[in-house]
Order: C-alpha cells, then sequence, then structure tokens
C-alpha cells in the first residue's frame, strides 16, 4: 500500500512504435509537478420539447477527446534519454565513450514525427490505493531549462496528447541512483562556434524550446480522436541571461545586433577516465533581444538579456548528454 498522498505518486513513461498506441513504460523520472489531464468537448441537444425544462443528460455527447499539461522536474544524471529525444526529434542510440562505462546521447534537432510518447501516472487516493492515468499519443509542444545561483538545472515538458486509458496496469516503479545537475557545475559560454569562451558575472540562465505543432486534427472515422500533430510553423528558441555588468560583452552584441554562439553546459563527476556527466546545449548563433543595462540604486548593476537562437547556416542545436545509461 502506498502513501495516500503526493509521496505515493510517480510517472512513468516509454516512447511509441506507433502514434496513441500503449507501450508499458519503462523509465520513471522523479519529478517535481505535473498537470497532465484529459480534455474533452462535448455538445448538449437544444431540442424543444413540450414542458421540459432542462436538456436531457441522455442528450450530452463527447464528441472530442485529448490530454495536455506539463511536467516538471531536474534533469538527472541519468535517465533523460527518452525525453529529450522526444523533444529534439532525432533518433538516437548512445554512442560508448572508449571502452568505458560513459555513453554519449548526441540529440540535433529535427522534425518529431514519430516521437511520441506513453505516459502513466499513479495518482494516489487517502487509502493509499494509487490509481493509474495512462496518457498515450503525448508530444512535447515545448520545454524549458533553467537553473539559478544556488539551485538545480530544472526542466519543464509541455505535452500535447491523444487520449487518456485507465484501463491500463500501473507499472512498479523502479528508480536507479540518481543525482541532479545545479548551479556549481554550471559554464555559460559564448563566441566563434566551437571555440566559445566562459562568460563572467552570469547568475541565471534559461533556454526555451517550443514545437509548434497542428495538435487539432480531428477527423472522422476517428472516434473524437486526434491524428498525429505535424509540425506547422518554424522551431523557436529563446532564453535569458541574468548576469552582473561585469563586462560588455554581451551589452555589445545587443547594441551590433550581431551572432554569437552559446553554450549552456553541466559538467558532473567523472564516470570514467576522462569522461564526466554531462548536460550540454548548443546553440550556434544567439541574437540578444533586450534589455541593455540601467541604474537602479546604489546596488550592483544587473540586467537581464533576452535572446533568440537562429540557424547559422551551418551547424544545428544539439543537446548532448553524458551519462552512464547504455540505451535512452
Amino acid at each position: 500500500m502506498a502513501i495516500g498522498s503526493g509521496l505515493g505518486a510517480q510517472i512513468g513513461i516509454a516512447a511509441e512504435s506507433t502514434y496513441g498506441t500503449f507501450v508499458a513504460p519503462t523509465k520513471f523520472p522523479e519529478f517535481t509537478k505535473e498537470s497532465l489531464v484529459l480534455k474533452k468537448t462535448t455538445a448538449t441537444s437544444s431540442g424543444i420539447a413540450a414542458g421540459r425544462l432542462m436538456a436531457l443528460s441522455s442528450r450530452r455527447v463527447v464528441t472530442q477527446r485529448e490530454v495536455s499539461g506539463s511536467i516538471e522536474m531536474e534533469v538527472a544524471n541519468k535517465g533523460m534519454g527518452v525525453l529529450l529525444q522526444a523533444l529534439m526529434g532525432t533518433s538516437v542510440t548512445p554512442v560508448q565513450q572508449g571502452a568505458t562505462a560513459a555513453y554519449l546521447q548526441t540529440h540535433t534537432l529535427a522534425d518529431t514525427w514519430g516521437k511520441s510518447l506513453t505516459i502513466q501516472k499513479g495518482v494516489p487516493l487517502t487509502t493509499g490505493t494509487v490509481t493509474d492515468k495512462t496518457f498515450v499519443g503525448c508530444k512535447i509542444v515545448s520545454a524549458e531549462f533553467s537553473c539559478e545561483v544556488g539551485g538545480m538545472l530544472s526542466a519543464s515538458f509541455e505535452f500535447d496528447g491523444k487520449d487518456c486509458d485507465e484501463t491500463q496496469t500501473l507499472a512498479a516503479a523502479s528508480y536507479s541512483t540518481m543525482a541532479p545537475f545545479h548551479f556549481g557545475q554550471m559554464g555559460v559560454k559564448a563566441g566563434t562556434y566551437s571555440s566559445e569562451t566562459a562568460l563572467d558575472g552570469i547568475r541565471k540562465a534559461s533556454i526555451k524550446f517550443e514545437r509548434p505543432q497542428a495538435v487539432d486534427r480531428f477527423y472522422a472515422n476517428q472516434s473524437a480522436l486526434k491524428a498525429q500533430p505535424i509540425s506547422n510553423d518554424l522551431v523557436k528558441i529563446t532564453g535569458s541571461l541574468e548576469t552582473d555588468y561585469v563586462a560588455t560583452t554581451l551589452d555589445d552584441l545587443h547594441t551590433s545586433d550581431g551572432a554569437t554562439s552559446l553554450v549552456l553546459e553541466f559538467i558532473g563527476p567523472i564516470i570514467a577516465s576522462t569522461f564526466a556527466e554531462t548536460f550540454r546545449i548548443k546553440l550556434p548563433a544567439i541574437k540578444v533581444d533586450d534589455a541593455p543595462p540601467t541604474v537602479d540604486g546604489f546596488e550592483v548593476v544587473r540586467t537581464t538579456f533576452n535572446f533568440t537562437a537562429l540557424y547559422d547556416g551551418t551547424n544545428a542545436v544539439a543537446i548532448e548528454y553524458m551519462s552512464a545509461d547504455v540505451t535512452l
């Protein structure tokens, strides 16, 4: 019997082979918050019947079903590959580094067609019984990674899903020993692509990926469920850097509207040999949108530079993830 509160909750995920077809969860990320729910569209008959003052319950129907919501978590040194693949779109196989226990995943930006997830959540009743809600056909429509002074590297994934199935058996959650990436491991670099140098004064960094998709593909012969969403706009990647005004590097980029490569990385303990636990986002070209520094009293001048990532014409946006995970 589980604990009858959020302490007894769980999330399980698995990559689907076919959009909307259940796959038993095999990964159980530790999460901090979730809001996944079934959304239904209903219609009620407005027919007139002599003397009837209310609509009949038997004449209300469900015309559409879909899923929406998000999962928030700390980015850990294991078990992130399935989510990163669903976000970025590339089919990834971890590559062993030398003959060691370290494996590198390189998730480059690609179309996310066919990259859907089954997400199963266990929600405890106060009695300790854990109820199952299984969401199929879950596509990531946005994700944000953020870390600030004294904090963990956090991630928030927003989903659009096909349906909720409450008839599946709740998988038994299992957890490997994991550790979160954190501010003490954070590095921020800018400059020429592949030759970036450290930016001083950074207190907080966040990067958001938006994957626009046609999520309204409801057709006849689909039993009120949607067809797989299709990418229908350019990928949008934005972010911000909160910094003390220790140098004019970012300020100059705002003035000139020049481009620079940006790397946000977290380097953890060594896995084996020279290979360390790593989470790295590589943006080959960003442009600073705002805001130049202003003086607001006696304190150290501090500002937040917002930026937009663009394609440099050659190099792909990528997330690199080094861990001991042999598979996603």
